[in-house]
């Protein structure tokens, strides 16, 4: 079966996940971390990706976006493959890929689901219990969306702007919004779609999704078509 393209809806953000293999850490020190996120910041500006969060562990690297093109997200990642992957295995002398396999992302609902995914992108370190707090955490854009430094990574969605109307507004009602607990059905909802790359949003946005997508947005139905069934059952 051909492997379906890179889902892509206009302006509509998108939640990624590329993981490490499981025997080889993608990140061993600061110099590692820091290269990764001049190669992100660089591809980022070339291909017209924008980055709304992110957060860089040794065994994944998740990411929340908006690609301005359907290429800018394969082209920005391929990118940052090829430049960090040959600098990792010329620093630790090694050989071969570091990740298990292709990017996974899908397109969200921004609406619906863009807090939770920045929420679940920068507290995922946290979670892995890598870091008591978010904010004890470098190598994540928490730091920058609660006023701790500023990151030039990082483009603040609209989204994010309409928590307030000052920075420290915005800043302080997103601080607050981490701090409440996860509806983990949610949170599982965007990592199965993620991981299989179909939209995530309610079905009036599927369907509207679905004719401005560059292929199809959501599984095909189990089973036979329902006329060669018929036609089954008749003989």
């Amino acid at each position: 079966m051909a492997r379906l393209a890179r889902l892509y809806v206009p302006d509509q953000p998108q939640h990624v996940i590329l993981r490490g293999l499981e025997a080889q850490p993608a990140f061993v020190d600061d110099q590692d971390y820091e290269l990764f996120i001049d190669c992100l910041k660089a591809a980022a500006r070339d291909h017209r990706l924008s980055i709304h969060a992110y957060a860089l562990m040794p065994g994944a690297v998740h990411l929340l976006v908006t690609p301005a093109t359907e290429s800018s997200l394969p082209k920005a990642m391929q990118a940052v493959g090829r430049r960090y992957v040959a600098h990792f295995n010329r620093r630790y002398v090694r050989r071969g890929t570091l990740w298990e396999g292709r990017y996974r992302a899908t397109v969200i609902e921004a609406e619906r689901y863009f807090l939770l995914a920045s929420r679940v992108v920068e507290m995922a370190p946290v979670r892995a219990a890598l870091a008591a707090t978010p904010e004890a955490y470098r190598w994540s854009s928490y730091r920058h969306h609660t006023g701790l430094t500023l990151d030039s990574l990082i483009t603040d969605h609209p989204l994010f702007w309409a928590l307030g109307n000052t920075p420290f507004e915005r800043q302080r009602a997103y601080h607050e919004l981490c701090e409440q607990p996860f509806d983990e059905h949610e949170v599982a909802q965007l990592q199965q779609a993620t991981l299989k790359g179909w939209v995530l949003g309610s079905e009036t946005y599927r369907a509207w999704a679905a004719g401005a997508a560059n292929r199809r947005v959501s599984p095909l139905p189990r089973g036979r078509p329902r006329k060669i069934r018929e036609a089954s059952q008749v003989r």
